[in-house]
Parts: structure tokens; C-alpha cells; sequence
């Protein structure tokens, strides 16, 4: 969806950020906790030397602020490589009015929305599988790579896929899903001794059920998001019975007591698909790269890593002329930019870490939104991730934590 039909943001009483060096700030596309989104063009479109786009999305931040916004540049830099994961342009700190030193994070533009607005735009009918298939795909590609650098996403869910506009059509599709909004990734802890972390992350109807008991969140948690992303694909509707009217709480209880529902009027392989997602000991949830052998997504055309060219441009203040282009930030309050900003309504009120929280990076699992201490922030360096069911498993392939998958097991009842 072009952003071009979205409604502006009002900016009344917010302080003016200022331009770049080669581009020009246009409207707020999107708030959240951790800063502002705008739509950004490039001064210079036309010059042979640009190595960026001419339409982007701005993430900005005060730097006294900003901390959240440049752990999320890090993890950037890190998953960076994949085309299935929202290309980052680079950084740079501007000066609004008043002399305002501002941190922007310059992103890849998803001009056919979110995931999230597709589902939406079917009015609770669901998508066709070949289309799940394609979206699914996608999505495992850039999650296996985000695993395979270290990374736990911790927030996959509809909002934070964007749709963009591929050269390459993958079939008859021609966008492809591309994971975005690493404000609450985390580094694996792998077969480390874990830290005892005395909340989760994330948005409560995607946790994983030993996120919500135990609060580890791993490589299986974010599978069993992905599970609950393909249900709501399928379905048209958000997982625990598309009860939207739910809050935290009960939609937790759920999470502890029973497994999502999966539909009887869907192919043999996708329910196959979401049980090997479903599984409640995250030890026998299959992995990324497990999945993306399933026959559920045999056949799907995607392009494979490699078939894109990536530039990135670590800081544009050190640059004397550029070109740009979009992405946003946590969550958006615009619907087709959500997985901009990590804010929602309903029961994800309390589903990000705010500002002020940045350097403990946690959200409390007692709900309190109302308690987070301040935090200090450092400044900007310049460059700163069926119950009840047997089933036969079979992966020649190891999990990317190490941990040894054997060629054949079984899948006890009630795991």
C-alpha cells in the first residue's frame, strides 16, 4: 500500500528535525516509544553516483534519546546480507530547530504495506495457500539468516513484515516479505548459562508458551510466532480464536493451557506445517531451516540469497552527497506502517520497551507499564537481531544453537 493514501500524522507542537545531507524529510508516517517515522525523498534522484533510493523511511530520535533506535542500528548491521530482511541505508544526525542534534536510522520502504494490511484487506477470509507459501517462505529465509547470525527477533508478527516491491516476481506475487523492527531483538544465549530475565518481550498473542512460564525467549520462540503468523495468514484472523476483544492476561492463560486452533478446512500439509510450529517443549520445535524443507513449501519460487545487490552506507555525516530510501519505525500508528513502531492497542499495550527503559530492555511481565526507570544514554557513536498429537520428524540438519537435531525422532503425546 503507497503511503501516498495514508493520513499525516499530526506534528502540531513537535519540535522540526531538520534534513539530511542528500535528503528531504517529508511527513510523519508514524510515532511510537522509541521516536518518529517519516517519509523521506532524495534531493539529488538523477545523480549516477547515489547509491541509495529515492524514497526511504527516517526512524529519528533526539540523541540524548536515542539509545533504542541505535541498539537497533547494531543489530542491523549484523543480520545485514539477506534479502528477506528490510535493507538499512545507514545512519545519520541531523540538527532540527534549535540547534537539536536528532539520530536517524535510514530504512528500505515497503511500498505494499505490512503483512498485517494484506490480511486486513481480505475481511477475516484468510489468504490462498499458494500465497501463505510464498509469504511463509520469505519469512523462514530471513529468519534462518537471523538465527544464523545470533539473533533472537522476539516481535514476529504480521505488523513487523513489510511488503516490498520486488524486480523479481516471486510467481505471481510481486512483493516479497521482508522481516523488519528489531527494536526488541536480543542476542542468543545459546548453550550458555542463561540470566535469569524476569520478563519477556514482545507482543502477548505471539509468545511461545516457555516464554510466558519461563520467560526464555530463544530461536524456538520466535518459530512458534512464525506458527501463529502463518495461522492468522490462513485464517484472517490473530491467533487464540481471533478474540480480539481478549486482553494480556487471559490471552496468556491460553498460552500456558492449550495450543492454537487449527482450522480442519486447510490443506494436510499446512496443518502438518503449524503442528511442527505448535509444539509446546521448544527442544522438539523444529528450526528455520528445518521448515524450509517441510513439504508444505515445496515448489515456492522465491529468490535466494545473492540475487539481490546490497550497498550500505554506515554514516552519511562522513558523505557529501547521497540517496535514500524507507523503512519505519516500531510500530506505526499509521496501519500500514505498524511494524514501524512497537506500539499496539488491545492487549499490546505493554508490548515494547519505552525509552526510558532502553538500557534494561525489558518488558514487565506483572503489566505495569506505568514503572520503567530512566535510562542514561551515552551519546551517538557513529556506527553503532496438538498438545496431544505423535509425529514422525525426520532433519539431516542441526539447529543453529548447536544443538544436534537427530536424522529421526518421535514426538511424544503431550509435548
Amino acid at each position: 500500500m503507497d503511503w501516498k493514501g495514508k493520513e499525516k500524522i499530526q506534528e502540531k507542537g513537535l519540535p522540526k528535525y531538520g534534513d539530511g545531507v542528500a535528503w528531504f524529510r517529508g511527513a510523519m508516517i508514524g510515532k511510537g516509544g522509541f521516536g518518529r517515522v517519516y517519509l523521506a525523498t532524495s534531493k539529488n534522484p538523477r545523480s549516477k553516483y547515489s547509491c541509495l533510493p529515492s524514497v526511504m523511511a527516517v526512524k529519528s530520535a533526539e540523541v540524548s534519546v536515542s539509545g533504542s533506535i541505535q541498539k537497533e542500528r547494531e543489530v542491523y548491521s549484523n543480520v545485514k546480507g539477506c534479502p528477506n530482511i528490510i535493507r538499512c541505508f545507514g545512519e545519520e544526525t541531523t540538527t532540527g530547530e534549535n540547534g537539536l542534534m536528532v539520530f536517524n536510522l535510514l530504512l528500505e520502504y515497503g511500498s505494499g504495506g505490512t503483512l498485517a494490511d494484506r490480511i486486513k484487506k481480505l475481511g477475516g477470509h484468510g489468504m490462498s495457500e499458494s500465497e501463505v507459501r510464498v509469504y511463509a517462505r520469505s519469512v523462514l529465509q530471513g529468519l534462518n539468516h537471523i538465527h544464523g547470525t545470533g539473533y533472537v527477533h522476539c516481535d514476529l508478527k504480521p505488523d513487523n513484515v513489510l511488503l516490498v516491491h520486488s524486480c523479481r516476481r516471486t510467481g505471481v506475487f510481486e512483493f516479497r516479505a521482508k522481516i523488519g523492527d528489531f527494536g526488541l531483538a536480543k542476542r542468543s544465549q545459546g548453550n550458555k548459562k542463561r540470566k535469569l530475565e524476569p520478563c519477556w518481550r514482545g507482543t502477548p498473542r505471539y509468545l511461545a508458551p516457555e516464554a510466558v512460564v519461563d520467560n526464555v525467549q530463544e530461536f524456538p520462540s520466535d518459530i512458534w510466532a512464525f506458527g501463529c503468523m502463518v495461522l492468522e495468514m490462513l485464517t484472517g484472523k490473530p491467533p487464540w480464536d481471533g478474540e480480539m476483544e481478549s486482553n494480556a492476561v487471559d490471552i496468556l492463560r491460553k498460552i500456558k493451557e492449550g495450543l492454537p486452533k487449527i482450522p480442519n478446512d486447510i490443506s494436510k500439509e499446512a496443518r502438518d506445517f503449524l503442528k511442527s510450529c505448535f509444539v509446546k517443549k521448544p527442544m522438539f520445535r523444529l528450526t528455520a531451516e528445518m521448515l524450509l524443507n517441510h513439504p508444505f513449501l515445496e515448489g515456492v519460487d522465491v529468490v535466494e540469497d545473492g540475487d539481490e545487490e546490497f550497498e550500505e552506507v554506515e554514516d552519511l555525516n562522513e558523505i557529501e552527497s547521497f540517496l535514500l530510501v524507507y523503512e519505519s519505525d516500531d510500530e506505526l500508528s499509521s496501519s500500514s506502517f505498524h511494524d514501524y513502531c512497537s506500539i499496539d492497542s488491545g492487549e499490546d499495550f505493554f508490548n515494547y520497551l519505552s525509552e526510558e527503559d532502553v538500557d534494561d530492555e525489558f518488558v514487565s511481565s506483572n503489566f505495569d507499564e506505568g514503572k520503567s526507570k530512566e535510562a542514561e544514554t551515552k551519546g551517538i557513536t557513529s556506527s553503532i537481531d496438538d498438545s496431544g498429537f505423535d509425529q514422525s520428524i525426520k532433519a539431516s540438519m542441526s539447529s543453529r544453537n548447536g544443538r544436534q537435531y537427530p536424522i529421526s525422532h518421535t514426538i511424544p503425546a503431550g509435548v
